[in-house]
């Protein structure tokens, strides 16, 4: 088939990649998101997916809105069968829906019908999911609702980030979608509308909402921690700065504290919460370097009432 990838960040490499080297399609263009300023020098960086496709030779699409006319006539033009979806961060109205004769069809890292929306993997880790996955669909008006093609499974180990989730998911759902394009175009897979029931959402992760809440038990924080690691970065507040935290272990056998209490010894940095202790494990003060959780303390000479806040 004639493909029009549509993906921005490196997740979507993988799925790229593939279609790519596959034998039986051929990626004529691919969508992304406009160029970006990223860094600390605030560089105006093409996407991942961009980079990628140039390297290729593919022509790289990158509309300010993909319901622009003078984007749906270059869309048309290519003539895809149909365009797969991953990670491309923007929304696709019915007109652009419309163009390919298999539509638009999309890896989704969850185990639809759970976990629509924009982060599956943050929520899957978040609210301690044992097991989630990959889904592809075909994209409909309503979000994350469209009939399921294929599903892949994943175990969500008890030390995930989101950021390790997501890069095996990225894998394994590459896969997915390979095959899925390749029952799509010999006729062989039909999408089968999702259960009714099971629906959860998975909105953004915004900073605000990775401000770690002492006074939650530690599994909770734990969750938060590596549901938020890399992004958007867990954090609490030191003396009136911000400090970004790496992932914690429950400290189980350790001293009860006070939420938000840090202890400092030899060996460890314990922060109280309403349960047990967490150890923490790196953090980032602001405008600083990432370090260890014991160098930090050191640094900043851990009193008897110090907390976080």
């Amino acid at each position: 088939m004639r493909l029009v990838f549509a993906g921005t960040p490196e997740t979507a490499l993988p799925s790229l990649r593939m279609l790519i080297d596959s034998p039986r399609h051929e990626v004529v263009a691919v969508i992304t998101r406009p160029d970006a300023q990223a860094g600390r020098g605030r560089k105006v960086h093409p996407s991942p997916v961009a980079e990628l496709a140039e390297e290729a030779g593919i022509e790289v699409l990158r509309p300010a809105k993909v319901g622009d006319p003078a984007f749906l006539d270059t869309l048309r033009a290519l003539e895809p069968d149909c365009c797969p979806v991953v990670a491309y961060g923007a929304l696709l109205p019915q007109s652009a829906l419309d163009v390919p004769r298999h539509g638009w069809i999309n890896l989704h890292f969850s185990v639809l019908p759970a976990w629509r929306g924009a982060a599956p993997v943050q929520h899957s880790v978040l609210h301690g999911d044992e097991i989630t996955g990959a889904t592809t669909f075909r994209i409909v008006k309503e979000l994350d609702a469209g009939p399921v093609y294929g599903v892949v499974t994943e175990e969500v180990l008890t030390h995930d980030t989101s950021g390790a989730l997501l890069e095996r998911l990225s894998v394994s759902g590459a896969g997915l979608l390979a095959a899925t394009l390749d029952g799509v175009e010999d006729g062989t897979l039909e999408a089968r509308p999702q259960p009714l029931d099971g629906v959860t959402t998975a909105p953004k992760i915004s900073v605000a909402d990775a401000r770690v809440d002492w006074t939650k038990p530690a599994m909770h924080v734990d969750r938060l921690i590596r549901a938020c690691t890399p992004n958007p970065g867990a954090w609490s507040e030191f003396r009136g700065q911000r400090v970004k935290l790496g992932p914690a272990k429950v400290a189980v056998q350790a001293e009860r504290l006070a939420p938000g209490r840090i202890l400092a010894t030899k060996n460890h940095v314990l922060v109280g919460t309403a349960t047990a202790p967490v150890e923490l494990g790196e953090v980032q003060p602001q405008g600083k370097r990432l370090m260890s959780a014991g160098e930090w303390a050191r640094g900043v000479r851990i009193e008897g009432d110090d907390a976080f806040a």
